[in-house]
């Protein structure tokens, strides 16, 4: 399988060996070729980076559990941004709280995603999330400019 254009990934997440796990997973994915990780280890090194380095993704994956600003006041500025606001954006963290999930899904999510303890099961989810959203059409015919919904 081959996706048209590369799949543009934002990373935030403030721990090393879970930036490390994602990207090998990435790599060994069968798309991994085709996919490019972008990291930033907060919510603030990440809005620099959307907003000054006009850095747009296809999608977002971010820790809700980060210093500075941590994953859900992240989500809340960005979804305040009349342009990034349709970045669909995944919760991939360790908090099976209820709340957490709520609020990230009242908030405006595209999905939220329990890292498991055992690698086999990490990379199975991350495999499953990188395969959906290499198809998904929102990602395929996805807008730079202003979208007219």
């Amino acid at each position: 399988m081959k996706i048209s254009n590369p799949l543009s990934i934002l990373l935030i997440e403030d721990d090393t060996i879970e930036r490390m796990k994602f990207n090998r997973t990435v790599s060994s994915h069968p798309l991994g070729k085709q996919v490019k990780v972008q990291e930033a280890v907060n919510g603030e090194e990440a809005l620099k980076m959307l907003k000054e380095e006009n850095f747009i993704p296809n999608i977002i994956i971010l820790d809700l559990n980060m210093p500075r600003i941590n994953g859900l006041e992240f989500l809340k500025i960005l979804k305040n941004d009349d342009i990034l606001r349709f970045i669909p954006s995944i919760v991939l963290t360790t908090s099976s709280n209820h709340r957490d999930m709520l609020e990230s899904y009242k908030i405006g999510i595209a999905g939220y995603v329990i890292k498991p303890l055992k690698y086999e099961d990490y990379e199975d989810r991350v495999s499953k999330l990188i395969s959906y959203w290499s198809v998904n059409e929102l990602v395929e015919n996805q807008f730079i400019t202003s979208p007219t919904i």
